[in-house]
This record gives C-alpha cells, structure tokens and sequence, in this order.
C-alpha cells in the first residue's frame, strides 16, 4: 500500500509495507496515473516547468524519492521486483513529461498556422485605374450596350490609311489642320506608303471596313500623336474614342439619337445636345456637338453673382465632331460590298483627355502624363 498522496512539488513518495507484485503493480499504475493527470494541466512554460521539476528533478524529484526510499527500503529478495518497476516508471514519466513539452510548443505554433480556406482572400493593393482609362472604358462600355463592338489599329500608320482614304488626298488643305508626326527616313518611298505616327483613329475605320462588309458598327478606342506643343490644354499624346455605323437607310436622325443617349449615359440624363454645321473630310454633312453644362444646368451661372467658368457663361460645351460618312470614302472600299448608292452610315469622334477634364474637374491635361501619385491616388 501506499500512504500519504501525491500533493505539491515538494511531494515525498510514501513508504512501502509490501512489496508483493500485485502492491508494487498498484503502487506503479497509481504514480503513472497521477503524473498523467497532472500533465492535462499544463497549459503554458510555466505549468510546464513546475510539472517538469516536480516529477524529474536530481535532488527532490519524485523519481529520484522513489530510487532513494523504494528500492532502498525494499527486502533483499524484492529489489529484483521493486528496480523493474522503478525503471517502468522513469521511462513512462520521462514519456509524459516529454509528450507535454511536444504538445506545449508545437498547439499554439500550428494553431497559428492553419488557414481557414472558408474565408475571404486578403485582396492586394495593385493600384487603380488611370483616370483616362476609366473614361475611356466608361465610353467603351456605353456603345457596347448599345450593340458596338470594339475595334483596334496600330499607331505607326501610312499616310494611305490616316489620309488619303478618309478623302485627304495629297496637298489637301485639310492636312494642314493635323499637325503630323512623320517617320525618319521615308522620303524614298511614295507618298501614300510613307510612315506615320496615326493623328486620329480613323484609319481604323478603313481597315474595319476592308476586313467586313456592311452591316458595321465599330467603337475604336486608342492613343493618337499630333505635334502639338505641351499646354494646359494641349499634349503631343492624346486619346480618342471613334465609332463607325454602316448599314442601309441610316440617317442623321440615327447619329444624332446614338450621340444623344450616349451624352446622357456619361454626363447625366438632363444633359441636352445641340448639332451645328462644321466640315470633317470624312464626313458630309458634317457637325459639331454640344452638351449642355452640366455643372450650371445649361444656364452659364452658378449664382446670381457668379459666372460658370466651365462652359465660359454660355450654358453649353463643345465635345465631340460627328457626320454621315462621305460616299467617297465608301469607294475605297466599294469592292467589300460598300455601295454609297445602297448603304450610308456615320462616324464620330471624340477626345477622352478633355472629357475627362470635364468629369473629373481638371484645368491642366499635362497632369493625366506627370505621373505624380499624389495627383493619381486622387482617383484610386
């Protein structure tokens, strides 16, 4: 039997009466026990070291008691017995001792670990759209809805698709209007073949139309260059939007309800529009469109003492050019089906940069190309 009970770190291992297997076997199976308890309680290093120490220190240990009083006080003819268990409950203390240290460093680490696959991802941080990427996708997305599909071209041209098949020929005052940037090197080849940075998106038309026969209705976003020099309203890199409709019995009324809802898609449905005379090559007739202001609702005031500075007091914008495409456009591409005897259409254009401007507020173009955060993280 065994007296007494295990009880604080400084516990004293009782003293044995009997040495009988089946005592020694009750006296072994109780210490394990209650060092197994004991290891269910420890929950952090603290716990742990007194754990540790109450059971395995050199000098008041309880193994070490158990080696001084058991095997010690036992008869001669039981050490035999009395060492086998002492060595039995060395190796399971030492395991349990050994299997909470295992378990105390390695819970908290793998519970730190574990990822919970149910949650949402952590999304990064990749920047935001440029400002006249926003405005060009936000066109783009308008005449998509309305049954446009999308168009694209290269910006190095020749001046047979940036000119003279948009009815610019040769030495067309027209030409003088769009300052060009050229090629290096060209002056050998003719003139139609020679190089060119594109100054519109238009030659994208041409090549659209020589690719499909009629029905088209193309929306041509892209980057143009013009040798302009750098202003608070002028860059030498700019942007447009063009689109293209070509089918049979299309007429201006057509253009000017497309340009219509598409104004009021992208300033606001009270916006109104307004169509007056002007001349494009491309186009015949052609005309300019205005936009009603939307920031002083079309009255050129924002006070009684105050004037609209952005439509300059005069209630409405100028925004984009448009027309109904010349029939001599069509005949450069007559031997793709388009007839100008039996199909017409229209076109139109217009300056992403500058809407931009309008819907954001911007009095200088030169800072959608400084790259300076500060300004850019306006728009994030």
């Amino acid at each position: 039997m065994i007296r007494g009970q295990v009880s604080t770190l400084l516990y004293t291992v009782p003293q044995l009466d009997d040495f009988s297997p089946a005592a020694l076997d009750r006296a072994t199976a109780t210490l394990i026990a209650e060092c197994e308890s004991e290891s269910a309680a420890v929950k952090d290093d603290a716990t742990y070291k007194v754990f540790r120490d109450r059971w395995m220190a050199r000098k008041n240990g309880v193994l070490t008691q158990i080696n001084d009083q058991w095997l010690k006080a036992a008869p001669k003819d039981a050490k035999r017995d009395v060492g086998a268990r002492v060595n039995s409950i060395k190796t399971a203390v030492e395991e349990i001792v050994a299997a909470a240290e295992q378990r105390l460093s390695s819970g908290p680490s793998l519970d730190s670990e574990r990822i919970d696959v149910t949650l949402p991802g952590i999304k990064r941080p990749i920047g935001a759209q440029h400002p006249i990427a926003r405005t060009m996708n936000e066109i783009v997305r308008i005449f998509q809805r309305m049954g446009y599909s999308v168009a694209e071209g290269p910006e190095v041209e020749t001046d047979y698709y940036n000119f003279e098949s948009l009815n610019f020929p040769p030495n067309h005052p027209a030409r003088d209007t769009q300052d060009t940037i050229f090629i290096a090197g060209q002056e050998k080849k003719p003139q139609r073949d020679r190089l060119l940075l594109r100054t519109h998106t238009s030659p994208v038309q041409i090549r659209t139309m020589e690719k499909q026969p009629p029905p088209v209705r193309v929306v041509i976003p892209g980057k143009v260059h013009r040798n302009d020099a750098a202003d608070a309203s002028h860059s030498p890199v700019f942007h447009q939007v063009e689109g293209l409709a070509v089918d049979t019995n299309i007429t201006f009324c057509d253009l000017k309800g497309t340009l219509d809802h598409a104004m009021k898609e992208l300033f606001g449905s009270s916006v109104k529009t307004r169509f007056y005379p002007s001349f494009f090559p491309f186009t015949e007739p052609s005309a300019d469109v205005q936009i009603s202001c939307f920031k002083c609702g079309g009255t050129g005031r924002l006070s009684a003492t105050e004037n609209c500075r952005l439509c300059k007091a005069s209630g409405w914008i100028e925004l984009l050019g448009c027309g109904m495409v010349d029939p001599n456009v069509f005949g450069f591409v007559q031997s793709n089906g388009y007839d100008a005897k039996k199909i017409s259409g229209f076109a139109f254009g217009m300056g992403v940069d500058r809407i931009a401007m309008l819907k954001y507020g911007i009095d200088d173009i030169q800072l959608f190309y400084h790259g300076d955060v500060r300004f850019l993280e306006q728009f994030a």
